[in-house]
């Protein structure tokens, strides 16, 4: 029995640390080439600023911000076989200032015509790895309700959203949460129920379905969607409940995590939280950062955002933003390593 395909995390997702140095740099030390790039200046309140293949280098968007794509010259400039290249803008390089960059590997284009191969409604481009299930899908709204593909080949267990074109927030489905709920990646506010996002409609393993939302769907707009499907060892989207106690949840996710990304959800308006395995490398993870915030990385008190165990992840705090009694969060995690390899030795521990 296989316990898993992906023995090696770090081949599809990486954090990547690096010091700006306020001219051009060549950041290495990736391993890969890069399709997804998210920065954000640990120092200063910079704008977190994601960047990818499909759209193109020098396209920014800012996860703490709701406002359309913006060309910088200045920003990430190219990606290379082992990492990606940066101007001298603030938000990625200045000097003497300490940056984290997440990266994840796609790799794979496709062009969907819909009405040729008779898969979704609405035509899109991307690129794709199925075996780490991670896609970036591009298309353009069409304000009707409509179906895209994503590439996945598997249910996608969490879609990010941002309209490209115009302002309006990003927007996140999570199987935890359901097709008639989602949550806005650039803000604290908790969760919203409306069919106008996704047609109370659960994605399938072909296509994901888009409603009248100009967020996600609006007429003319280029829309970019980032897709992700659970696998085993590697990736897990899902949620807990809280129970306001200092001896928190343990959540069982099968790889020792490297980077997750977790909000409250039931209620409540409680920011988003960025934590990683190169930020903290040894327990209590306490160095946290935000999607929907341009601060500086702030220290948690306390036993701050838990424990990175080589079988996932244990809450150790009483906290609103990440364990309140009864409250749901959920999350998206992806590993350092597997607990089990697919030849069924255990993984490293930590």
């Amino acid at each position: 029995m296989a316990y898993t395909t992906i023995d090696n995390p770090s081949q599809y997702f990486l954090t990547k640390l690096y010091a700006g140095n306020g001219s051009t740099q060549n950041i290495t030390g990736v391993g890969f080439q890069p399709d997804w790039v998210w920065i954000k200046n640990r120092a200063q309140a910079d704008d977190n600023a994601v960047t990818d293949s499909v759209r193109g280098v020098t396209k920014e968007l800012n996860t703490n911000d709701n406002g359309a794509e913006s060309t910088n010259a200045d920003g990430l400039t190219a990606f290379g076989s082992d990492g990606f290249s940066l101007g001298d803008d603030v938000i990625y390089n200045t000097n003497a200032e300490n940056y984290v960059s997440w990266n994840w590997l796609a790799g794979t284009s496709f062009t969907n015509d819909a009405s040729a191969t008779g898969i979704g409604s609405i035509d899109s481009v991307g690129s794709v790895n199925t075996d780490a299930g991670f896609s970036i899908v591009s298309y353009t709204g069409t304000e009707n309700l409509g179906t895209v593909k994503h590439g996945l080949g598997v249910v996608p267990s969490a879609i990010i959203f941002k309209n490209r074109s115009a302002s309006a927030n990003w927007k996140v489905y999570h199987k935890s949460l359901g097709a008639t709920k989602g949550l806005k990646l650039d803000s604290s506010d908790a969760l919203f129920t409306s069919a106008g996002n996704f047609n109370n409609t659960e994605p399938t393993s072909s296509v994901f379905t888009v409603n009248t939302d100009a967020g996600l769907n609006g007429s003319g707009n280029s829309i970019i969607a980032y897709c992700f499907a659970d696998v085993k060892g590697y990736s897990k989207m899902g949620s807990f409940i809280g129970n306001g106690n200092a001896n928190g949840p343990f959540i069982y996710l099968g790889f020792k995590p490297a980077w997750i990304l977790f909000k409250r959800a039931s209620d409540g308006t409680n920011n988003w939280g960025i934590i990683d395995n190169k930020r903290d490398t040894f327990n209590p993870v306490t160095q946290q950062l935000h999607s929907n915030l341009n601060n500086a990385e702030g220290t948690t008190s306390g036993n701050g955002c838990g424990d990175f165990l080589s079988n996932g992840w244990k809450i150790g705090v009483s906290s609103g933003s990440r364990n309140a009694s009864g409250v749901t969060y959920i999350f998206l995690a992806f590993a350092e390593n597997p607990f089990v390899t697919s030849t069924g030795i255990p993984g490293t521990a930590r």
